[in-house]
């Protein structure tokens, strides 16, 4: 295993590019985090996490699908986070944005009209919590929506009442299945002109739109073609340093889940960009995009696993528990590989308590050295 790294710090945010590092939540180890159970959460671990992010001068995306939203973390639970990360960072002076989607709907069909109570009911919270909204891509519009004009409606709707400027949210189906054909079309040229009339239609209440769609060059033409002041936060956890480093027309922002396990890298990283440095920003990005790459394989939603599992190993818990048992969702041969490139990406603050957990993790499996 490599030595420890030593990364140069900021003292504050980034000045160049707005960052948030979208966070994992803790489980309760003791809790019944069963498949379909209600969510067990250690409050003190998870939002000692999103300190560590607020420290390292990033903000914080709470509530998204690295929180395991739609696949373990309930709406009692999210709204819970949201409120105490909302106080949390009001302490400390953090940035904080949140989901807001539709998750407390009961499964089967919704009308448009509930999808969009079921929104404000959550946007409700985001604001009361003194958060930032983003506005989640929704499983339920998804399945109800007959066409463009359906998202239309209910995001027109919601962007017009918020009380500050909205992040979009669109979500490739690699990251969940259910969200195919989101903004009416299987045809993602369709879905972008659709993207652009709403943000066109909604001067000064977007703020910007977050895409995973693990497509740079879509990512690059969909920024490009947004109006002035309306930013681009990529969620492409493939192509993330050039998308951020950005060419002679713009750049992206960042809504990113491989910044969780990767912050302090990153936090370096975004210094040396302030400062011009490029060649120091893309040596401290390139090692961890193996990680990332081999974090987010197919099937990508499963990515939250690995998340929690370097957060172990990495020393931010003390288990690897998730909630809804979510540990289970990759091979152990899977996270042998993530160890081993967040090894070589400098990861570990302390090499040998990550090898020791490695060796306990390995253990349990049945696998002894």
């Amino acid at each position: 295993m490599r030595e420890p790294v030593a990364f140069d710090l900021p003292a504050g945010a980034p000045v160049s590019r707005t960052v948030f590092a979208a966070a994992h939540v803790v489980a309760d180890p003791l809790g019944g985090n069963a498949p379909g159970a209600p969510a067990a959460v250690d409050w003190e671990a998870t939002l000692a996490f999103r300190h560590h992010l607020w420290s390292l001068g990033l903000g914080v995306a709470d509530a998204m699908d690295t929180a395991q939203r739609g696949m373990g973390l309930d709406w009692a639970a999210t709204a819970e986070l949201i409120r105490r990360s909302g106080a949390e960072a009001r302490a400390v002076g953090g940035r904080l944005a949140c989901g807001a989607g539709t998750d407390q709907l009961p499964a089967g069909p919704a009308s448009s009209d509930d999808v969009a109570a079921a929104y404000e009911e959550q946007l409700a919270v985001v604001e009361e919590a003194g958060a930032q909204p983003i506005l989640m891509a929704s499983r339920a519009l998804a399945a109800s929506a007959r066409g463009p004009e359906d998202y239309l409606r209910v995001y027109g709707r919601l962007v017009g009442q918020a009380r500050q400027p909205v992040v979009l949210h669109w979500l490739g189906e690699m990251f969940d299945p259910a969200l195919s054909d989101y903004w009416g079309s299987n045809d993602l040229d369709a879905a972008a002109k659709t993207v652009l009339e709403l943000i066109r239609d909604n001067p000064g209440r977007i703020d910007g739109i977050k895409v995973s769609l693990l497509d740079a060059g879509r990512e690059v033409a969909l920024r490009r073609a947004l109006p002035a002041g309306v930013k681009l936060y990529t969620g492409d956890d493939f192509h993330y340093p050039e998308l951020i480093r950005g060419d002679e027309l713009g750049y992206s922002h960042a809504l990113l889940g491989v910044f969780d396990p990767i912050a302090p890298i990153a936090a370096a990283a975004l210094r040396a960009l302030d400062a011009g440095d490029l060649a120091r920003y893309d040596a401290l990005l390139a090692p961890t995009v193996p990680l990332a790459r081999h974090l987010f394989a197919a099937p990508t939603f499963h990515y939250k696993t690995g998340v929690v599992f370097l957060a172990w190993l990495a020393g931010h818990q003390e288990h690897f528990t998730m909630v809804a048992g979510a540990q289970s969702g990759r091979s152990v041969s899977h996270l042998v590989e993530l160890f081993r490139l967040a090894d070589a990406a400098g990861v570990w603050g302390d090499p040998e308590r990550a090898a020791a957990r490695m060796r306990e993790f390995l253990a349990v499996a049945g696998v002894r050295a």
